[in-house]
């Protein structure tokens, strides 16, 4: 049993990658494949191939097998960690009817299902009309029915990227019940489909039949098939586990299952979650999302577009590094630390907020991003430490949120995603939240919480818990400097909290004399 292995596919927006984790947790051999996350035929699209995906996790497989075929034999399981809202029409064949709509799609319709006089008038008097109304306009199925009325006709089953894949790998149209997140008719309490009498069914365009059978985290998918392991290389008859979407996985492989320890990733989209036992809304309306663990939740706080910040200061900011990373055959990031160092703690009075995409509930409908306290001696270093500090200080309003949510005090801190691999950054988080930040021992934690999902599953773990007890290990620690803690805390308490307040009136005013955002 020691030479086991188990197999996680991370299926992400910038990349999908194939990793073998022992019971230890250890990530023992990767592949990594990356991809083009969309194409956009009109700005605001986000769409890719279905058969795009596939290939290239198939690649992924494969390059792990190629690099290492002595390891092949030694795994015992299989599970998936997938990107999340990432939908796709299947017609009666189980074949995409179109391209898979990205996460990132900003579509919109004012053609969708008319509700019922009275229910409107009880939506009106629960002071729910914006979200009701950003729920209709922008789910998929609404707009495909408006605008893509052949393609949503012949729609038989439509699903997330982790159900297509989950098909793929297997014969069968199933997905994880953590995969379940978007504008579907899913009850996030009772984790399951939406019972025949809630309002979601009367808001959508979607049917009962559209959807496909879901799986709790760690139970069987099905068993991968022939063609599947003719295309990658998997072993046919390995079992796949159930895990969930990328996120959920990643706060099962930080090991943040209780709500005492958060988990602040810093992403494309940026994130701070807690685990719960318990159904606890993030905000009033906003739902609770199912866990990487059976029955659980994760109560999170998102930044949009986060760490997708860090790409945007690269394209428009940093031609100078990306030709010098290109020279040195690395990552332009790597390079992104230099300008961290040559500017201090607070970037000299520059703040950021760094709402770049309206919200729903926070923030609002008419959210934009602003950058305030510009002066003479600013330069793009500033700029880029103005943007690390904003996505903090927004995680660390998300933080005094859910504590206030869950009545119980965030006492560790854990921090993965891309932007945890600088320590420059995960110094400045330590700072911004007062409290030791916490690296987790593999930058993989996505995977590694695939991984666990396979190895409950196939019994080599009792339970969720006894198995993050022995595969998730503390990796290096920063700790909060007192003179920094002190600056930051002024910063956010005395501005930054205050700057959204402010600045939304000046935002529904810019939304409505130029339209944007819609």
């Amino acid at each position: 049993m020691s030479q086991d292995l188990f197999l996680a596919l991370d299926q992400g927006t910038q990349s999908v990658r194939a990793m073998l984790f022992d019971l230890d947790g250890q990530l023992v051999a990767k592949s990594q494949q990356h991809i083009e996350p969309y194409f956009a035929a009109q700005p605001n699209w986000a769409e890719q191939e279905a058969g795009y995906f596939w290939e290239n996790l198939s690649l992924a497989c494969q390059g792990l097998w190629t690099a290492h075929p002595e390891l092949k034999s030694r795994v015992v399981a299989v599970s998936l960690a997938c990107q999340r809202a990432t939908m796709l029409c299947l017609d009666a064949d189980l074949q995409p009817l179109r391209p898979a709509t990205i996460w990132l799609d900003s579509r919109r319709t004012e053609h969708y299902p008319n509700l019922p006089l009275w229910l409107k008038a009880g939506i009106k008097l629960a002071g729910q009309e914006s979200i009701i109304h950003q729920f209709q306009s922008k789910a998929e199925c609404n707009w495909l029915a408006a605008d893509y009325r052949d393609v949503w006709a012949k729609t038989k089953h439509f699903v997330q990227l982790s159900g297509y894949l989950t098909l793929k790998l297997t014969d069968h149209l199933n997905d994880a019940v953590a995969s379940q997140i978007g504008y579907i008719p899913f009850d996030y309490k009772r984790q399951q489909w939406a019972a025949p009498s809630d309002l979601k069914w009367r808001a959508l365009t979607l049917k009962r039949h559209q959807l496909p059978p879901l799986v709790q985290a760690a139970e069987p998918l099905g068993t991968i098939s022939r063609q599947a392991a003719r295309d990658t290389g998997i072993p046919e008859g390995l079992t796949l586990y159930a895990a969930g979407a990328d996120k959920a996985c990643e706060v099962l492989g930080a090991g943040a299952i209780t709500p005492d320890v958060g988990c602040l990733s810093y992403g494309t989209t940026a994130t701070f979650n807690t685990g719960n036992s318990r159904y606890v809304e993030p905000l009033p309306f906003l739902p609770a999302y199912p866990a990487a663990v059976p029955h659980t939740y994760n109560s999170e706080i998102m930044v949009f577009r986060g760490y997708w910040m860090v790409n945007w200061f690269k394209r428009e900011f940093a031609a100078q590094e990306v030709l010098q990373a290109k020279a040195q055959g690395i990552e332009p990031e790597l390079l992104f630390d230099d300008l961290l160092r040559q500017s201090p703690p607070g970037a000299m009075g520059l703040m950021l907020q760094p709402f770049w995409s309206p919200g729903v509930k926070f923030p609002g409908p008419e959210a934009k991003g602003s950058i305030i306290g510009f002066g003479d001696v600013h330069t793009r270093a500033h700029l880029y430490r103005a943007i690390i500090e904003g996505i903090g200080y927004a995680l660390r309003q998300g933080k005094d949120m859910l504590e206030k949510r869950n009545g119980r005090p965030i006492t560790s801190l854990k921090v993965a995603g891309g932007g945890s691999q600088s320590n420059e950054v995960m110094q400045i988080t330590a700072n911004i939240f007062g409290m030791h930040a916490e690296r987790p021992h593999t930058f993989e934690t996505s995977g590694l919480g695939a991984a666990i999902n396979a190895a409950v599953g196939a019994g080599y773990y009792k339970s969720h818990a006894d198995a993050v007890a022995v595969m998730c290990h503390r990796g290096d620690v920063f700790k909060p400097e007192a003179g920094s803690v002190a600056l930051y805390d002024q910063l956010y308490k005395q501005v930054y909290s205050k700057i959204y307040p402010q600045l939304q009136p000046l935002y529904r005013s810019i939304r409505q004399i130029t339209g944007y955002p819609k």
